[in-house]
């Protein structure tokens, strides 16, 4: 069973590290991209086992970054919109 994402944000080491905005905007379209692979794509492939809660971590974590990428000062908790 995958684990909930309350346990990714429990069990998580926080970290800071500097980047520009447009190499934070080049990660943010990676990250998007690798997400629509594992949504859309990599289920259709024989022996695939999905972790839904991965998924919804990366589209949390891909919103923060277009937040910041934006400017935006709204802050940003996982689990809401």
């Amino acid at each position: 069973m995958p684990l909930p994402l309350w346990h990714f944000r429990k069990h998580m080491k926080r970290i800071n590290f500097a980047v520009t905005v447009d190499e934070l905007r080049l990660l943010a379209s990676l990250a998007s991209d690798q997400l629509f692979r594992r949504q859309f794509i990599d289920p259709k492939m024989p022996g695939y086992k999905g972790n839904p809660e991965e998924v919804a971590l990366g589209k949390a974590l891909v919103g923060r970054m277009r937040l910041i990428i934006d400017g935006g000062t709204r802050p940003y908790q996982i689990g809401r919109a």
